[in-house]
């Protein structure tokens, strides 16, 4: 099966990956796509009522937040419950101990998960994820890590930088799975969420990072995301362990470039952006997919870009949600939320889906089939953002 090579700014590129780990929900094909979106701010933003509501009391609120208050995951607290995704800037939280430091956001399935047999086909052989080439800035354009807080503590996802309808050549938008933004049917939002576009760049160990800089790290700059979405359906029914909410488990993030960044949107800053391809052929038709992203758990160590490639089969864990896509492959969690892509029809690479689940001997990963729901969900963050 050839590999599939993906537009660079200078150079074309290769294969495809992702990881593992998520959920899935009862949920209906034809059901509503609407999906759960914020975008943060001080103008016309729907706050909780426990939430400060004048611009002074907001300022005075987001300096208690930046000291310490996000920290606190109380059950009860407000932003627990928030409907709202609120992720206020905190100029050096992300330094390069920190980053190293966060763990997988590893959701796992087992082995033999049960799944529809009409429309599950045989567990895929086992394909060893490759390390891609550095430096990735060429050879993984748009791949980057997701860093974010939640109630264990500091977390790492994948994900890959999409363009945007509403401005061509200057997109802030980021792909990833819904469960690396939000806790689900038990949670809420994630806190101090941010992109880092081709981490590591120069593809070194985490030995060889021992003492590195931000950046080393972060060499293109760190982006805050200020808006988030994900579909109803994960917040409704993703579930930390196990396959509740998978079929729907992605989620688009907007954000915005650090100080240290300049000015420039974040596909200008990368170079590269992939389009979206909603309502792709089915698993049977839509050929070669290839998944990246930055397996962390072990034997990976969370500083090096992967991929595999190879033909999807089909995973269907209940026979009434929709079908996704499964593909051989060894990641381990970290790579959750990282891109899979595909060829279309006229030739240009695009996102088909991201790494929701995968068991817990790392040989396969599932991701949803990009439907209605997530093109609602990829629309709202685009029009919001304007």
């Amino acid at each position: 099966m050839p590999s599939i090579s993906r537009p660079l700014a200078a150079a074309a590129v290769a294969a495809l990956l992702a990881v593992s780990a998520t959920a899935c929900g009862p949920s209906d094909d034809k059901a509503d796509p609407k999906p759960s979106a914020s975008v943060p701010g001080t103008d016309g933003v729907k706050l909780p009522s426990s939430l400060p509501t004048s611009l002074g009391d907001l300022e005075k609120w987001k300096k208690a937040y930046r000291d310490g208050a996000w920290k606190n995951w109380d059950k009860d607290q407000w932003l627990r419950k928030a409907s709202e995704f609120i992720n206020p800037v905190i100029d050096g939280l992300w330094d390069d101990n920190r980053m190293k430091g966060a763990e997988q956001n590893d959701k796992k399935v087992p082995d033999d998960v049960a799944a529809d047999k009409g429309k599950t086909d045989p567990v895929p052989a086992v394909n060893k994820a490759k390390a891609v080439d550095a430096p990735y800035h060429e050879n993984g354009p748009g791949d980057g890590k997701i860093f974010f807080d939640g109630p264990k503590g500091s977390m790492v996802c994948s994900g890959t930088v999409v363009k945007d309808p509403a401005h061509p050549g200057k997109s802030n938008l980021v792909w990833t799975a819904g469960h690396c933004v939000h806790a689900g049917g038990a949670g809420g939002w994630y806190r101090n969420v941010i992109f880092v576009p081709s981490y590591n760049d120069a593809g070194k160990t985490a030995a060889q990072l021992k003492g590195a800089k931000r950046d080393a790290l972060a060499p293109l700059g760190v982006f805050w995301a200020d808006g988030a979405a994900t579909s109803d359906q994960w917040i409704a029914t993703g579930a930390e362990t196990g396959g509740k909410g998978s079929p729907y488990d992605f989620a688009v993030l907007h954000v915005a470039p650090d100080k240290a960044s300049g000015t420039k949107s974040l596909e200008e800053k990368v170079g590269s952006a992939l389009p979206v391809w909603f309502n792709a052929p089915s698993v049977t038709k839509v050929g070669n997919i290839g998944a990246w992203g930055y397996p962390a758990a072990p034997p990976f160590d969370g500083q090096r870009l992967f991929n595999c490639t190879g033909k999807p089969g089909r995973l269907s864990i209940f026979a009434d949600q929709p079908t996704e896509y499964r593909l051989g492959c060894t990641m381990t969690g970290g790579s959750s939320g990282g891109g899979w892509y595909a060829k279309q029809p006229d030739g240009q690479v695009a996102l088909v889906s991201n790494t929701s689940i995968g068991p817990v001997t790392a040989t396969w990963l599932a991701g949803p089939h990009l439907g209605a729901e997530a093109k609602a969900v990829y629309d709202k963050v685009s029009r919001q953002f304007k």
